[in-house]
């Protein structure tokens, strides 16, 4: 069974998460950027997985950021 991710606890942690994935996002852009200039399919393809990774990785993030807010609003009911 995978293991599951643990949500970033601190403000820091989250800033510093999604900005690895802005980073990965931009590092994508260029992969596609220059697999159409040099007409690669090959590297484009690569790419575009690449890009299904970030948006992924995205929306695990914010998935996990839901679920501490969720368990943070719980707790304050109770």
């Amino acid at each position: 069974m995978a293991k599951k991710k643990k949500a970033p606890k601190s403000n820091v942690a989250k800033v510093f998460s999604v900005g690895m994935q802005l980073f990965g996002a931009i590092g994508v852009i260029k992969q596609i950027k220059e697999a159409r200039g040099k007409n690669d399919k090959l590297e484009l393809a690569d790419a575009v997985i690449s890009a299904a990774a970030v948006v992924t990785g995205f929306a695990l993030l914010i998935r996990a950021m839901r679920e501490v807010e969720e368990e943070l609003t719980e707790a304050d009911v109770l």
